[in-house]
């Protein structure tokens, strides 16, 4: 199915108004407002004058945690099979890496692919419920994860679950559900995650899928019958598994039901295609800062044949370095209270190639769902700010009226980022529920 094509108009709108929570003052202003240069797709020049841009970048500190790999290093390579979905190796999780609700605990290595097209590997941890598996197996939920950083030190299955994410897995262990949880090609394994890299990050989560099933430990005790919930970061990877699942985990013998997304960010690229010496023109949250800065490291190490450095100030590349490293406590006290319009020292459009190549590597679909959705969003949300959820929770409610969507559930809750996740529950549990009946 075809991606949704924004008209010009659409992406003018969608960075104004992410600023507008700026300039509303749901976020402390610290600039004036761009105003849109009539007839382009971008926020108009600015004088410098008018541009906050902030601090300077500071040098982030080392990552606090330190990952534990369960006895499972793998971050200098291993041996792979020719085939994705297949499992490596796998160990027993270290307990103070567990769910409180979980009775076994493994963490594994398997086959899948990466964002230049080749077979690599990836890590993650699956989780069964507590008492003995029904007949056919324990359903299972792909938990697909957010944002917490692009290196190693950043990996998931490696580190303590923060208590909002255990307080949800285990939710779903107590409801009878396994969890199988990547940590996404290049968090623990060579390479780098491709952040919001949509195509790749579906991938590695269904190829995790996969896998589990043929676990020594664990596979016989899981069904076929799955979904994926993913917030935030893996909420647009949620979204993207849930456009390509169906035909992919078919081919891997799996039965994909449907999936909940909440959080996720949309139309990201907007934003990043508007970056220039005057855009941003104003200091931005902090969440968003740390996002740009993964989005530059990630698409600048996928593309290397995409020239983005020319366009970046030698604070930008000092930002894209550190990102590449930083999980996200260290980086977002880097850059608390810097203009990213610093970053740059042309449009970032100029640079040949880079716009088509940005928005295959980040657009999320608004249409092409063959199986059920739920989608929620904070109305308080300012990591991804509510008026990008409220268009693209938009176009996907109104596309299965049109034939190009099975089902979208829409929700909205009046909580922030974190909130809307764990005010969802109350939702989205009948709603998985329903998909299994």
């Amino acid at each position: 199915m075809s991606r949704s094509v924004l008209s010009p108009l659409m992406r003018l709108l969608i960075p104004t108004a992410a600023l507008a929570l700026v300039g509303g003052g749901l976020v402390p202003s610290a600039g004036a407002m761009p105003v849109p240069a009539t007839g382009s797709s971008v926020v108009g020049s600015l004088p410098a004058g008018l541009v906050d841009s902030g601090d300077a970048p500071r040098q982030p500190a080392a990552n606090e945690e330190v990952p534990d790999w369960s006895g499972l290093d793998v971050t200098a390579g291993v041996g792979l099979p020719d085939r994705v979905g297949e499992p490596v190796d796998e160990v027993p999780l270290s307990p103070d890496l567990g769910l409180s609700s979980a009775d076994t605990q493994q963490r594994f290595v398997y086959s899948t692919v990466d964002q230049h097209g080749e077979i690599a590997a990836s890590t993650a941890a699956v989780f069964l419920p507590q008492g003995p598996s029904p007949e056919v197996g324990w359903p299972v939920l792909a938990w697909a994860h957010g944002t917490v950083g692009l290196g190693n030190d950043c990996t998931p299955s490696a580190l303590p679950r923060g208590e909002r994410d255990a307080a949800y897995l285990n939710h779903w262990l107590e409801q009878g559900y396994a969890i199988v949880a990547s940590d996404y090609a290049g968090m623990g394994t060579p390479g780098l995650m491709s952040y919001l890299n949509g195509p790749v990050s579906a991938a590695n989560v269904i190829d995790s899928v996969a896998a589990a099933q043929s676990l020594n430990s664990v596979g016989p005790a899981l069904s076929s019958s799955w979904a994926v919930i993913g917030q935030s970061q893996g909420g647009g990877a949620a979204l993207h598994v849930a456009h390509a699942a169906t035909e992919r985990s078919n081919d891997l013998g799996l039965d994909y039901r449907g999936g909940v997304a909440t959080g996720a960010p949309a139309y990201v690229e907007e934003l990043v295609l508007a970056g220039s010496p005057s855009f941003p023109p104003v200091v931005l949250p902090t969440g968003l800062n740390v996002y740009t800065a993964y989005i530059l490291a990630g698409f600048r190490e996928a593309h290397p044949e995409i020239d983005l450095d020319s366009v970046l100030s030698d604070e930008g590349r000092r930002i894209a370095d550190m990102a590449e490293t930083a999980c996200y406590p260290a980086l977002a006290d880097a850059l608390d209270g810097v203009g990213m319009s610093r970053a740059f020292t042309a449009p970032i459009k100029s640079v040949p190639g880079l716009e088509p190549a940005l928005r295959t590597y980040m657009a999320t679909p608004t249409d092409g769902y063959d199986k059920p959705v739920f989608v929620g969003h904070g109305l308080l949300d300012i990591d991804v700010p509510s008026p990008i959820g409220l268009i693209l929770n938009s176009q996907m409610w109104i596309n299965q009226f049109v034939g190009s969507n099975e089902q979208v559930d829409v929700h909205w809750y009046p909580e922030d980022h974190s909130g809307a996740m764990v005010a969802s529950m109350a939702d989205s549990t009948p709603f998985l529920r329903s998909l299994f009946a």
